[in-house]
C-alpha cells in the first residue's frame, strides 16, 4: 500500500510540475543588429513588425495555448562572432524555444550552425541571401524572408527583358550584394539580355565616381536599351548615380524596393521601373489592411518595407505553436514544413525541402506626388510565387 501511495504521490508531483510547466512562458529571441551599421532601421522595422504580428494572431493576447509570449531582444551589433554567442546564450541559458534573426546576410550565416548544434529553430527574417537556406544551412532553419531569387526574378520580369537589353549591375561586396547580381544573372538566362558589367563596392561605401565611369563606358556605346541596376542596402546609390545624368547616354536606372527614407532618393528617377518586397498600398488582404490602420494609430506613419516582414514572421511562429500537437522541435519542424500561413502579403508557404518561405512580389513604376515625402512605387501588378522558378537551397534530409 505504501509504495501505491508513493507511486500516487510521485504522479501527482510529476503532474503538478507538467502544469507549472504549462503555465511557464514560451520564450522566442530576437537577434538583430541594433547598432552599429545604417541597416539597425531594419531590424527597428522587424520587430516593431513583429510586436504587431503577435497582437494581430493571438487576438491581443500575447498567447498561445494558455502560454504568455516572452521576448527576449539581442543586438548582434552586426558581428557574426557576437551573434553566435547571442544564440548560444538564447538557447541554452534562456531557454529560447525558438529564436528570429539577423538582419544582414553574413551575420544570419553565422547563426546557422549554432541552431543546428542545439537543435531548435532559427527563423530568418529579415535576411536575404539564397545560401541561408542553400547548401551551408540544416534542417532547423526557416525562413520568411524573401531571397535574392526572388528579388532578381521578379526585377527581371519587371525590366522585359530581350536580346536588345543591355545591363551593368552594381552591388555592395558581401553576400547580399554578390548572391543578388549572381540570382539576377540567373534570371536572365535564356532571355537574350546581356550583363556586360559588374561592379561591387565596399558595404559603407561612399565615393562612387570611378565605379559610375566604368559602369557609363560599359553601357554608353551599346545599341539597345541600356540599365544600370543597383542592388544595394543601408547605402544610397542612387543620387550620385543620378547626378551623373545617366540619360546623357540614353542609360537608365532600375533598382528594387526600399524603406521609405531611401525611397526618397528615388523622386529623381520618376518612371523608374523595378520590383519590391512590399510598398504598404500595394497588398490588398485583410491582414495588410489592419497592419497599415494599427501602425499609423501607434507610430503616426505607415508601415515600412521591413515592418511586414517582421509581422509576417510572427504570424508564423504563432500558426506553428497552435498547430503543433507539442513544441519538441521535432514536431515544430515537421508541422512548419509545407505549412501555409498569414501574413500582409497574403499567404505564405514554407517550401519543404529547404523551409524557403515563398511568397509573392511586386512590379512597380516611380511616380512622384504632391504632399508625399518619398517617391511612390506605385503598384503595376502583383508577381505571384509560381511565376518565379525559385532554385531548390539545401535538401531537407540533410
Amino acid at each position: 500500500m505504501k509504495s501505491l501511495f508513493a507511486a500516487l504521490a510521485a504522479a501527482t508531483a510529476l503532474m503538478g510540475t507538467q502544469a507549472l510547466a504549462q503555465e511557464d512562458p514560451v520564450k522566442i529571441a530576437l537577434l538583430h543588429g541594433l547598432s552599429g551599421s545604417p541597416l539597425e532601421a531594419y531590424s527597428k522595422q522587424t520587430h516593431a513588425g513583429f510586436q504587431l504580428g503577435l497582437e494581430y494572431a493571438t487576438e491581443g493576447t500575447l498567447e498561445v495555448k494558455g502560454r504568455k509570449i516572452e521576448l527576449i531582444i539581442k543586438d548582434t551589433q552586426f558581428k557574426p562572432d557576437v551573434a553566435r554567442a547571442l544564440l548560444a546564450e538564447a538557447y541554452g541559458d534562456d531557454d529560447a524555444l525558438i529564436a528570429v534573426g539577423d538582419t544582414s546576410s553574413g551575420v544570419a550565416m553565422a547563426l546557422l550552425p549554432v541552431a543546428e548544434e542545439y537543435e531548435k529553430i532559427l527563423l530568418v527574417e529579415p535576411a536575404v541571401a539564397d545560401s541561408l537556406t542553400g547548401p551551408d544551412s540544416n534542417r532547423f532553419v526557416f525562413k520568411t524572408s524573401r531571397n535574392s531569387s526572388m528579388d532578381m526574378q521578379a526585377q527581371a520580369l519587371a525590366l522585359q527583358p530581350n536580346e536588345k537589353l543591355y545591363v551593368a549591375t552594381l552591388a555592395q561586396d558581401y553576400a547580399f550584394g554578390r548572391d543578388g547580381i549572381a540570382a539576377f544573372k540567373s534570371a536572365l538566362d535564356g532571355t537574350g539580355a546581356n550583363v556586360v558589367a559588374e561592379e561591387y563596392v565596399p558595404q559603407q561605401t561612399t565615393d562612387f565616381t570611378a565605379t559610375i565611369e566604368r559602369l557609363f563606358n560599359a553601357l554608353r556605346d551599346k545599341d539597345g536599351r541600356k540599365v544600370i541596376f543597383m542592388n544595394v542596402a543601408g547605402i544610397d546609390a542612387m543620387t550620385p548615380l543620378a547626378a551623373a545624368d545617366p540619360g546623357r547616354y540614353g542609360i537608365e536606372l532600375s533598382s528594387g524596393g526600399n524603406i521609405l527614407p531611401a525611397l526618397v532618393a528615388y523622386k529623381q528617377v520618376p518612371g523608374m521601373e523595378g520590383a519590391m518586397y512590399y510598398y504598404y498600398e500595394a497588398p490588398k488582404n485583410p491582414v495588410n489592411d489592419w497592419l497599415v490602420e494599427h501602425h499609423k494609430e501607434r507610430y503616426g506613419t505607415p508601415p515600412d518595407f521591413f515592418t511586414a516582414g517582421g509581422m509576417a514572421s510572427a504570424m508564423a511562429i504563432v500558426t506553428a505553436l497552435e498547430k503543433a500537437e507539442t513544441w519538441d522541435t521535432e514536431t515544430l519542424i515537421a508541422t512548419m514544413e509545407g505549412m501555409t500561413f498569414d501574413t500582409p502579403k497574403g499567404p505564405m508557404t514554407f517550401r519543404p525541402e529547404d523551409h524557403q518561405a515563398l511568397q509573392s512580389m511586386y512590379h512597380f513604376k516611380i511616380k512622384v506626388e504632391d504632399g508625399v515625402d518619398w517617391a511612390v512605387p506605385e503598384f503595376v501588378r502583383e508577381i505571384k510565387a509560381d511565376e518565379m522558378n525559385i532554385p531548390l537551397g539545401r535538401n531537407n534530409q540533410q
